[in-house]
């Protein structure tokens, strides 16, 4: 499995600065993202994205995916058909931005019943979400298997697709080879056991983003430094190797450091080479 870090898990700066900070800290890739401003953007044209492209091979680090946290403003199950169009636009994009990156999976937030860490987010009964992120991500799907790129969906704290077997049940109706499971280890252990997820999800797994989380905080609080958490590392590692998978191991750590943030970038790369039994 190879080390990869998400942009997120800097603070400012160039992205540049970002993937020469990751590479000197022994990640070799990094997950980049997409926002309304940056550097990678819904409107950036096809030579803005292949310069990041060039620079992360100036650089010498691989791209591992391609992320964004624009699902949340413009969720694809929103009861406005506006936000849902505006959602799939950016999924769209997201997938051309990939393709010419040369990413062969993006990060996709299917929509949300409830989110209760973003004040007033609309609630939409369960059926219908289920229903709207069905119809978004098989479109999507559509687009990725046009494009060469996996349409990856994440569990994420959104109060749907609770449990693997539901998430296991979502993907096959989707019924697409390019769509798969965007699989984050810190974000079910509120309410289950990430190696259970994984042995049920199994090939299904396109990507891998890993965090800890202390149960007994029980909010976004809960989330700190790898080996600080309850996650069962031991556990994790050995369900990802029975289910065959060797991808990237992408650390999503958040928020950065209030001092000294590069020093989180080191820390994590070196409990990722424990975690992975190379140390």
């Amino acid at each position: 499995m190879k080390k990869s870090i998400s942009v997120w898990s800097f603070a400012g700066g160039l992205l540049r600065e970002k993937m020469e900070l990751a590479k000197d800290a022994g990640f070799q890739a990094i997950e980049v993202a997409m926002d309304e401003e940056g550097e990678i953007t819904p409107s950036s044209t096809e030579e803005q994205v292949r310069e990041v492209r060039r620079t992360a091979d100036e650089v010498g680090i691989e791209i591992s995916s391609l992320a964004t946290g624009l699902f949340w403003k413009y969720s694809l199950t929103s009861g406005d058909p506006e936000v849902r169009r505006k959602g799939m636009e950016v999924g769209k994009r997201m997938l051309q931005a990939a393709s010419w990156l040369g990413v062969d999976a993006i990060l996709v937030v299917p929509g949300a019943v409830g989110v209760d860490f973003i004040p007033d987010f609309e609630v939409v009964p369960y059926d219908l979400a289920y229903d709207r992120a069905l119809e978004a991500i098989r479109e999507l799907g559509r687009e990725g298997e046009r494009l060469g790129v996996t349409v990856c969906v994440e569990n994420v704290w959104n109060k749907f697709l609770l449990s693997p077997l539901e998430m296991r049940d979502f993907i096959d109706k989707v019924g697409s080879p390019y769509v798969a499971s965007y699989f984050d280890v810190g974000n079910v252990l509120l309410t289950g056991y990430p190696e259970h997820w994984i042995r049920i999800l199994g090939k299904r797994i396109k990507r891998v983003h890993i965090k800890d989380f202390r149960r007994s905080v029980g909010d976004l609080s809960g989330f700190v430094d790898l080996l600080e958490g309850d996650v069962n590392w031991p556990e994790v590692v050995a369900a990802l190797r029975e289910v065959g998978y060797d991808g990237y191991l992408t650390a999503e750590m958040l928020p950065p450091y209030g001092h000294h943030p590069e020093a989180l970038i080191y820390n994590t790369s070196k409990a990722m080479d424990f975690i992975l039994g190379r140390v």
